[in-house]
């Protein structure tokens, strides 16, 4: 990536291969990396991900662990920072449980990505594909992840899809 602000979107399935492909984005950055984790642990399941994630980046980043102020952390970023945000789908899981004011929530963040001077490249799952889930909760949502996503994909200048490990570009623009 270059020295000039980017925010790109990767989007995909649950274990599609979205994060790794992610990290090497921003591999061989010069900037300074950052990953800013969304997860709660709550299970040795999650634990044992949350480890196979963080060997796989290696030594060179810096964790940040905060499950609902992302756009406070992003808002921070300089133009000399780079950071993988993962996930969106988790940090809205946690709003969502939390009963906290969504709409509300997605604006802030979503300001905070625009008007950051570092650059961001956020993961989320795309959860339209499926089914339509039999309850209201579980359908509630998905709406809701449906509007992050494309909230988020508007203000990206890259999005890719990733399916099976593969990249699909859906937005690029240069400039």
């Amino acid at each position: 990536m270059q020295n000039n602000k980017q925010i790109t979107l990767i989007i995909g399935g649950a274990a599609s291969g979205k994060s790794r492909y992610a990290e090497n984005l921003l591999k061989n950055s010069k900037q300074e990396k950052l990953y800013l984790a969304s997860a709660n642990i709550y299970d040795k399941e999650m634990q044992v991900k949350v480890e196979k994630h963080r060997l796989r980046r290696g030594d060179d980043w810096t964790t940040i662990t905060e499950p609902l102020n992302a756009a406070d952390k992003i808002a921070k970023l300089n133009n000399k920072q780079i950071m993988l945000f993962d996930c969106a789908t988790m940090w809205l899981t946690n709003h969502f449980l939390a009963e906290n004011d969504i709409h509300n929530e997605i604006e802030l963040l979503i300001d905070a990505i625009n008007h950051s001077s570092g650059s961001i490249v956020t993961v989320t799952n795309e959860v339209g594909a499926g089914i339509v889930p039999e309850n209201s909760m579980a359908r509630e949502f998905r709406e809701i992840q449906g509007e992050l996503n494309q909230r988020l994909a508007a203000s990206a200048i890259h999005v890719v899809q990733v399916i099976a490990g593969l990249p699909l570009t859906l937005k690029h623009h240069n400039g």
